[in-house]
């Protein structure tokens, strides 16, 4: 199940509580944040790109990110699902050479995250070839982009819950 509001629930945010009326100032910062989460990561049709490659995805960044308990709620995903070899590819960091779809699209992850200047038309004619639409495309690169906002969400959050509790 879908938490109302990943961030307060990830963060233990309670109702009525200042970071909770904080953030209830920009009810479509929230709404949008919440709902770029659902679309990128569970939309009702996925695609070319299963939730479960979606979810390997997200899990990869929030661990390059090194954010664990944003990472936990991805791989949470992945277990449920039963996909454990999409996990197992997803948290090997080594950068050694696997083969296969979803090596290949994490390794484009990676290259959205670390180099995004190095992504060229054969990058995304490589793509093509494995099956992936330009919509589809599109939907990887925002998911890929998307974590790393969640986690200077988080973090700009986290920070403020420190505040409010000194």
């Amino acid at each position: 199940m879908t938490p109302d509001d990943l961030v307060e629930d990830l963060l233990g945010i309670a109702p009525g509580s200042p970071l909770a009326e904080l953030r209830r100032r920009r009810p479509e910062a929230r709404a949008h944040a919440q709902g770029a989460y659902r679309e990128l990561l569970m939309p009702e049709d996925p695609g070319n790109v299963s939730h479960a490659e979606r979810a390997a995805l997200a899990l990869r960044v929030a661990l390059r990110e090194d954010d664990r308990a944003l990472a936990a709620r991805f791989r949470a995903l992945l277990e449920a699902a039963g996909a454990d070899e999409a996990i197992m590819l997803a948290e090997d960091l080594s950068d050694g050479i696997m083969e296969g779809r979803l090596p290949a699209l994490l390794r484009y992850a990676d290259m959205v995250a670390a180099k995004p200047a190095s992504v060229g038309q054969d990058t995304i004619d490589a793509l093509g070839a494995m099956g992936l639409t330009p919509r589809d495309i599109v939907a990887v690169t925002q998911l890929v982009s998307f974590v790393p906002y969640q986690v200077r969400l988080i973090a700009g959050l986290r920070a403020m819950q420190g505040e409010s509790a000194a």
